[in-house]
């Protein structure tokens, strides 16, 4: 199964350590956890978190995973995203990977998420 991959904060991703779950503040109100496939990373970080310096990426086996994950599109796009249907548990989140932007704002993959293939 295709890795997937969630873009979070760096204290969110502590707590979710500590505590053995992730749950991501909007999940109460969306009901599923927004993720990437790995091409879209960058283009959703750049989109969405512009300049931000404090961020982690969770890279997320699917098949560990206790609940549905939907290849969706809820904005009217053709471009599929994978939306998880349930709380993350961290023993599916195979690596975190620290991911601040770089000095112009911008995001570029980490070198780490191409050692991890």
């Amino acid at each position: 199964m295709t890795t997937i991959f969630h873009i979070t904060t760096s204290e969110e991703a502590d707590a979710a350590a500590r505590a053995g779950w992730y749950t991501p503040r909007a999940f109460a109100v969306e009901g599923f956890i927004h993720c990437s496939y790995l091409h879209q990373i960058r283009e959703v970080a750049n989109r969405r978190f512009l300049g931000r310096a404090d961020l982690a990426l969770f890279e997320i086996d699917p098949g560990r995973l206790p609940c549905e994950v939907l290849d969706e599109n809820l904005e009217g796009g053709t471009d599929l995203f994978p939306h998880v249907y349930g709380q993350l548990p961290m023993t599916a989140v195979l690596r975190v990977h620290l991911f601040p932007c770089g000095q112009d704002g911008r995001f570029e993959l980490p070198e780490s998420v191409g050692s991890s293939r």
